[in-house]
This record gives C-alpha cells, structure tokens and sequence, in this order.
C-alpha cells in the first residue's frame, strides 16, 4: 500500500480523512480511495492522496471512472462543495464525467532491477556528475537530524522560483508523524549541505517528496544524492522510485520543463494519466475558482486547460 492512504500520512494531513471504497457486483470490495477533507473560510473541500488503488487485479478504465463518478456522488450527498485537484502523488488514469480534468505523469524507477542496470539507464551525463561529485568529496548523508537544515534548502529553493513553503511547524509535524516511515536524505561537502530530499516510503513505493539545493551546489551533488537515495531504497527492499509529478507537454525553455528533463534523465517510466477537479455546488465552487485564480492564478488544471487554449489559439493563427 503506498504511505500516502497509511493512516498516518493521513492524519497528518488534517483530522477529517477517510477511505471510500468500491465493490463488484458480489459485494466485494475491489477498490480503495483515500482522501482528506479540507474545511476553510466556510468551504468544505475534499482531496485525494493517490489515484484508486486496486486490491484485487487491475480494474479496467470503464469500471474505474464508474468508480469515480459514484465518488463523486458520494461526497455531494456528504455535503462537500468541491472535490479539488489532487497533489501530483494522485495521478488518476481516469476521471469522471463532468470533471475538469488535466494531464499530468511523473517518472517511476522499478528498483526490482540490478543496480548495474539501474546505474546503466541513468542519462550519462548524470553518471558523469556522479563521479566528478564524490570525486570532490561530497557525501550523502541520512538522518532526521538533518531535517532544519532540509527545511531551510528547500524553502529557499521555492523562494527562488517564486512559492512559498509550509511553515517550519507545519514541515515539522507533518515529516514527524511518518516516523520510520520517512527519510531524510542530505549531499553534503566539506560540512555544507548542498542538497537534500524528504522521502516518504513504504515497501510499494518511495516518493521525491521535497528536495531543494544551494543556489549553486557542487556539480553532481544533486545527482548523486538521488542516485544514493535509489540505492538505499532498494537495499530495503522498497519496489519502486517516484521522481513524484511532471508535465506531459510543458511550454519550451519553461522551469516545467526543466523539471521533466531532470527527472527524466535518471531512467524511470513515465507514467501518464489526469488530475482531475469536481464542482459539486456551484456557487462555493466559483468562489473557491475566484480565490484560487486571484492567489495563485489557478489551481493546476485551470493552468493547464489555460495553456492549451492559448496552443490552440496559437497553431490555429496564421500569417
């Protein structure tokens, strides 16, 4: 089971969480989908936490989205306003009908594989900066003792492009309550920490959480503290890496598409599918649009469906 429907993972998220369930035509249950319940400024707004997860067998597409849409009838009857897009550890393969929804993947590395081969499809490149990295001494480290100085990296890196992050409260419970169920991961040179990641993990799946950097760390010292945090994982005994949400098709020369290349590059799957959002009483759904828009200039899907307008509008034009 991925850590994001654990039980603590939930709570850590806010007090109002649950699991909605799916059955078959025997009353069986086939199906999980953890989410929270968010209530703000006298909004009632429900968030999923991983796409459905199966428990018996893949269910097919059709049965999925019929799936979703008595979700989405579940939570109307609940009294929620809105079902909102889902962080990029919920990357549906599907959605339901009358969802707003966006393309979304991320890169997944099976770490069944031998490391040799694990090693072999990173970009070369990368293995290259591996190597001038600890060639320069730099080392990674792991340990929630580390986590302020985490904390600090990677809100600077956020800063840097412009969002801002959680407060150190916050970031702190929220690592804490995973327990052994996180680990804190630093590329560290000379006593200066260059890099680091926060990675939740069970044995199903280890997440690209949080990571952040210096403004100029040491060549390589990103890449070899993912590549030593693969390792680690997979001497668990963990199955699989999740560099944890990319754009499908991002506006060239963009951070989004700087961000894709980078997780591309160190071998995983791209795994395609949607982020999704449900309007389930109009008018606190417009208010929620209204506010989201004015703040942050949309949610992801509103960007998305943005962007693609303005694609449409721009291969359509002509001279």
């Amino acid at each position: 089971m991925p850590i994001y429907a654990s039980d603590a993972f939930l709570k850590s998220e806010g007090d109002r969480f649950g699991w909605v369930g799916g059955r078959d035509d025997q009353a069986r249950l086939v199906c999980i989908l953890p989410y929270i319940l968010i209530e703000k400024r006298g909004l009632r707004m429900v968030r999923f936490c991983t796409a459905t997860i199966p428990l018996s067998g893949e269910l097919d597409l059709e049965e999925e989205r019929r799936f979703l849409s008595s979700v989405v009838e579940h939570f109307r009857a609940t009294g929620a306003d809105m079902i909102i897009p889902s962080g990029n550890s919920a990357i549906f393969r599907t959605y339901p009908d009358g969802a707003a929804a966006a393309p979304y993947g991320t890169f997944i590395k099976d770490l069944i594989e031998p490391e040799e081969v694990l090693l072999s499809k990173i970009r070369q490149t990368y293995r290259h900066n591996i190597r001038k990295a600890r060639a320069a001494g730099v080392h990674v480290k792991c340990g929630h003792q580390y986590l302020d100085e985490c904390y600090e990296l990677i809100a600077e890196t956020l800063k840097r492009s412009g969002s801002n992050f959680k407060s150190p409260h916050d970031f702190r419970r929220r690592v804490t309550a995973l327990g052994e169920h996180v680990k804190i991961f630093v590329a560290e040179q000379g006593g200066v920490v260059q890099g680091c990641m926060v990675s939740p993990f069970s044995e199903h799946t280890a997440y690209n959480c949080w990571a952040g950097s210096r403004a100029e760390p040491v060549l390589g010292a990103m890449h070899l503290l993912h590549w030593e945090a693969i390792r680690h994982f997979r001497a668990m005994g963990v199955l699989r890496f999740d560099f944890q949400g990319v754009r499908i098709n991002p506006e060239k020369g963009s951070k989004q598409e700087g961000i894709r290349t980078y997780k591309q590059g160190f071998g995983g799957a791209l795994v395609q599918g949607y982020l999704w959002k449900f309007p389930l009483r109009r008018l606190p759904s417009i208010a929620y649009s209204l506010a989201v828009r004015l703040l942050m200039g949309g949610d992801i899907v509103d960007v998305e469906h943005r962007r693609a307008r303005v694609g449409t509008t721009a291969a359509g034009s002509s001279c």
